[in-house]
């Protein structure tokens, strides 16, 4: 018996020429920034100990929603 586990696609790290800033990562990040008090100008692969955690949580929930929904 072999069950291949369905693989989710895979999110591709490009900012679609239809959505421009309103991408949902960015909506994401700018948000979390906000809430976090983290420099919006700074990279999430900057970030560290606790902060990191929250963001690569919140990261996961929400991409793996919207990706859902499309």
């Amino acid at each position: 018996m072999s069950e291949k586990k369905e693989e989710k696609p895979k999110i591709v790290n490009k900012v679609s020429e239809h959505t421009g800033q309103f991408d949902a990562r960015f909506l994401l990040w700018r948000k979390f920034c906000a809430d976090n008090d983290v420099e919006i100008d700074s990279m999430p692969s900057a970030l560290t100990g606790e902060v990191r955690q929250k963001w690569d949580q919140l990261k996961a929930e929400e991409l793996d929603k919207k990706q859902g929904e499309a």
